[in-house]
């Protein structure tokens, strides 16, 4: 299939070739037709499947086919739970509506509010927004919901996990316009998620991109045992050494831990910028900013700092620290192997973690592959997933049971 058998508009299809998208995802191929027909739409979409370009195209369309009679605020509104995000998907729709006569706001937390609600005094088309600052314009009368027409809530799970789902929910409920509603999540299995579904959503259509499981086509995964912290350390090093790892990602599990690792590395002799879940927007943007044009190749993250980050051509994920379920991995791992590109995925294992990757494999449907490093081998052979205590039967739990029988 080609971007020209989905019926979109030239002017579409001319940014598209621009852009170098000369063919439909997996994921695009199966929503944007369902759009177009104004229906909802349910979608499990990991990061890097394309899902931005499967709402944001039917949304263009939908403002081509149904020209503004008058002025007013937000006909389309995506609500996305970081200001990166958030950022990333304004940025693709205004290129994407480079040719169009189109107005493309952004309204997040972190920045003024000044030129913000200048913005929204005009005419709006297509509105990005973090849930957060939008319900502070929304309390304040300054903005007004009633003439969105359509609603994409992306990247749902997060959105729960950071609390958003009150004003999500409000911000649904004072759409009282919309014709369609869209929710993209990069997992469905939480039962957050399915109710969050339920009470937005009329007679959605499920559509999925590639399962967990098929990411190991295009994303190489495998472990390194480590006996302890300074052999996972050393494991670390010799692994962002490699000639092969352009650009990655770490995965480490605190603020602190972040801090303490950035230091480690830089005495190393390697170079490196963070983030943290703490630190200011300005302090993200320039931490990202360093990572994306190449100053350094490194980036150290906690889950909650990394998401939203959506940057190409990383050749590695590395977990120096695992993540506390599976469902996470998926997210870190989704970093990397992008837009069809080969990906490696790396855990550094104590002990300790052992159990998350049974629940790991289980999920993926695969083993994770066990590789050494030549000098790095660790000592101590790889820990036993903990068992199911049992609990021995005694001679009071016997009597407790001839009793009970006694007392039938």
């Amino acid at each position: 299939m080609q971007f020209e058998d989905l019926l979109l508009d030239p002017i579409l299809l001319e940014s598209l070739k621009a852009m170098g998208h000369h063919k439909p995802t997996t994921i695009q191929q199966q929503a944007i037709p369902l759009a177009m027909d104004q229906r909802d739409i349910l979608a499990r979409a990991p990061t890097g499947t394309g899902k931005t370009a499967s709402f944001l195209l039917p949304a263009l369309q939908h403002l081509i086919d149904f020209p503004r009679r008058f002025s007013g605020q937000a006909r389309i509104l995506i609500l996305t739970p970081t200001r990166e995000l958030a950022s990333q998907i304004h940025r693709y729709a205004s290129h994407l509506a480079s040719e169009l006569d189109f107005n493309t706001v952004i309204i997040t937390g972190g920045v003024p509010y000044g030129p913000q609600e200048d913005a929204l005094k005009g005419n709006v088309d297509i509105l990005v927004a973090t849930p957060g600052r939008l319900m502070e314009y929304l309390d304040k009368g300054q903005f007004n919901a009633e003439e969105v027409e359509m609603l994409v809530i992306d990247e749902a799970d997060r959105m729960l996990d950071m609390g958003f789902s009150a004003a999500v929910e409000t911000l649904a409920i004072e759409s009282v316009g919309r014709k369609q509603t869209m929710l993209f999540s990069a997992t469905l299995e939480g039962s957050d998620v399915g109710r969050f579904s339920h009470q937005l959503l009329t007679d959605p259509v499920k559509v999925e991109a590639e399962a967990p499981r098929s990411e190991k086509a295009k994303i190489h995964q495998w472990i390194h045992i480590a006996d302890n912290k300074d052999h996972k350390f050393n494991l670390l090093c010799s692994i962002l050494q490699q000639e092969e790892t352009k650009r990655a990602i770490v995965f480490v599990k605190t603020r602190e831990a972040v801090a303490s690792l950035e230091g480690l590395l830089q005495k190393a002799g390697i170079p490196c910028s963070f983030m943290r879940g703490d630190m200011e927007q300005k302090q993200r943007f320039q931490a990202l900013g360093r990572f994306t044009k190449g100053e350094v190749n490194v980036l150290l993250a906690t889950d909650v700092a990394a998401r939203g980050i959506d940057v190409d051509d990383i050749t590695h994920v590395i977990n120096f620290d695992m993540p506390r379920s599976a469902d996470t991995y998926v997210h870190r791992i989704g970093r990397t192997g992008r837009a069809g590109a080969k990906g490696t995925a790396i855990s550094l294992v104590e002990a300790h973690d052992i159990r998350v990757v049974g629940k790991i494999e289980r999920y993926m449907d695969q083993p994770l592959k066990r590789r050494f490093i030549k000098d790095l081998r660790p000592k101590n052979k790889e820990a036993k997933p903990p068992g199911k205590n049992k609990v021995k039967p005694t001679e009071k739990t016997f009597s407790k049971k001839n009793k009970k029988k006694k007392k039938k």
